[in-house]
């Protein structure tokens, strides 16, 4: 076989979300900084193939994401990472975060030491501590410390044409977030509404971001709403989310920069405190154990030191390559299982 590139992925998911990690063949990715990358891929051209190549068919597929291992800049990193999904690429993820420190230490990469390993992850959001609890050479649980999560501006009101006007929470959580009570759109987060639920979240986002513009005060890289998020609270607190992704789908796990995002909506309410924690569960009924750590300000804002804590599983080792004669080295996607938004692709 004469291929003209290959990748070498681990396939891992957390709590059901998956995020193949990228352990070799990755090409050199220009920029000094991570979030430097990050605006190369999202930006050039030669990024933009290599995106296209991975999370599109007929080498990717609807769900999932794939993460670039890329050396690190920062002297406290053991590794950095960008996540790629359909649409571009992205800063920050809590899921891929726990699949990624799965792959590192059960691969190999980072040695792993029993009963509990420490893996700094260097995002374009900033560091990322994962603490994982490891027996028998297996990584059974991932604590991550997040990067500060602050609030953009609550209450935001949007008007829409399906559902009069609603509100939205815009927050940041390693990306930037619209955060919506799902009764406003008259559906409940469960397995048989996830059609519903991504319909309408395809529908707040374009409106969002036609309206409102966001960028990271500090990372320039970092702007615009890359998810809308519906939420829900139970009678013991427990907090059901579903986050809905370009170009139409549902997070199925419960979404840690997501759920960063809507713990500093929380505090900033008078709802959580320093040392809080509570469950949040997706869509398909896998949970994460959110933390209000510390707090802290990010270019004068109150922000929040959120912990996400969750699950990785290894379920395979693929190698994607090209021939040099397929007529689809870009990929491509259809409307039929990639939702009305894949005409833009």
């Amino acid at each position: 076989m004469r291929w003209k590139r290959t990748i070498q992925l681990l396939d891992v998911h957390a709590e059901g979300e998956i995020g193949r990690v990228a352990i070799g063949g990755v090409p050199k990715i220009p920029g000094d900084t991570i979030a430097a990358q990050l605006h190369w891929l999202n930006t050039d051209p030669k990024g933009d193939e290599l995106r296209r190549f991975l999370c599109l068919e007929p080498r990717g597929a609807p769900i999932g994401s794939v993460n670039l291992l890329l050396p690190a800049r920062h002297p406290e990193a053991d590794a950095a990472f960008i996540i790629l999904q359909p649409d571009q690429a992205h800063a920050s993820s809590g899921s891929n975060s726990i699949c990624v420190t799965t792959a590192l230490l059960e691969s190999g990469i980072v040695e792993m030491t029993e009963p509990e390993t420490i893996v700094t992850l260097e995002t374009a959001a900033g560091l990322v501590k994962a603490t994982a609890t490891c027996r028998d050479g297996r990584c059974e649980k991932v604590r991550l410390t997040m990067v500060p999560s602050f609030v953009h501006e609550l209450d935001v009101g949007i008007d829409t044409p399906h559902w009069g006007r609603i509100k939205a929470d815009i927050c940041y959580g390693g990306i930037f977030y619209a955060l919506v009570d799902v009764g406003q759109i008259g559906l409940t987060i469960e397995k048989a509404n996830a059609a519903g639920l991504v319909q309408a979240g395809m529908i707040l986002k374009e409106l969002i971001n036609r309206d409102i513009k966001v960028v990271h005060p500090e990372i320039p890289a970092i702007s615009g709403v890359a998810y809308v998020m519906f939420r829900d609270t139970e009678a013991d607190g427990t907090v059901r989310t579903c986050t809905t992704m370009w170009p139409g789908r549902a997070d199925r796990s419960p979404c840690g920069t997501g759920n960063s995002a809507n713990l500093a909506t929380l505090y900033a309410r008078g709802k959580a405190k320093v040392g809080d924690t509570f469950t949040s569960k997706s869509i398909i009924g896998s949970e994460f154990e959110v933390g209000l750590q510390a707090v802290t300000e990010v270019a004068g804002r109150p922000a929040v030191i959120p912990t996400i804590t969750g699950r990785g599983f290894t379920f395979g080792l693929t190698q994607v390559a090209l021939d040099p004669f397929d007529p689809h080295p870009n990929g491509f996607a259809l409307t039929d299982v990639w939702g009305p938004a894949a005409g833009e692709i």
